[in-house]
């Protein structure tokens, strides 16, 4: 639970529209370093000061989308958020200058949307429907 003084902080920073904002997105308040926008429009922060910040807890993303989804995130800034490289990879120069080039460009996972792929079935059903044969009268 923040405490009064910190949310008032954040509030006097961020501004009321951003405040508002980042308690509806991610419920609560935080203030921080701008650090870089990934190719879908995420924004990623990062708030050094250890006396405001639960450590771990100090680097976030505001999603660009607002039902946003982990996997919207690119493999180089979830390295980034999870602690697993040290710079962002607007700052890393292993990162800027390495592109492998059978990398595909990243794109989030479709599954359970309009996206997502669709098998189609080439095997005839074991089961028909019986459909009778008339004759015509005479």
């Amino acid at each position: 639970m923040p405490s009064v003084l910190r949310t008032l902080r954040n509030f006097y920073r961020v501004g009321w529209r951003e405040y508002f904002h980042q308690i509806m997105t991610i419920g609560d308040s935080k203030s921080g370093r701008f650090v870089g926008m990934d190719q879908f429009g995420n924004r990623y922060f990062e708030n050094t000061n250890a006396r405001e910040e639960v450590p771990g807890r100090h680097r976030w993303v505001d999603y660009a989308q607002f039902y946003a989804d982990a996997s919207q995130i690119p493999p180089e800034w979830h390295s980034w958020l999870q602690h697993i490289r040290l710079a962002p990879p607007t700052e890393d120069a292993v990162v800027k200058a390495v592109t492998p080039p059978w990398q595909k460009p990243w794109h989030e996972n479709v599954s359970g949307t309009r996206g997502a792929y669709k098998s189609y079935n080439t095997v005839l059903p074991k089961i028909n429907a019986w459909e009778p044969k008339t004759a015509p009268r005479a």
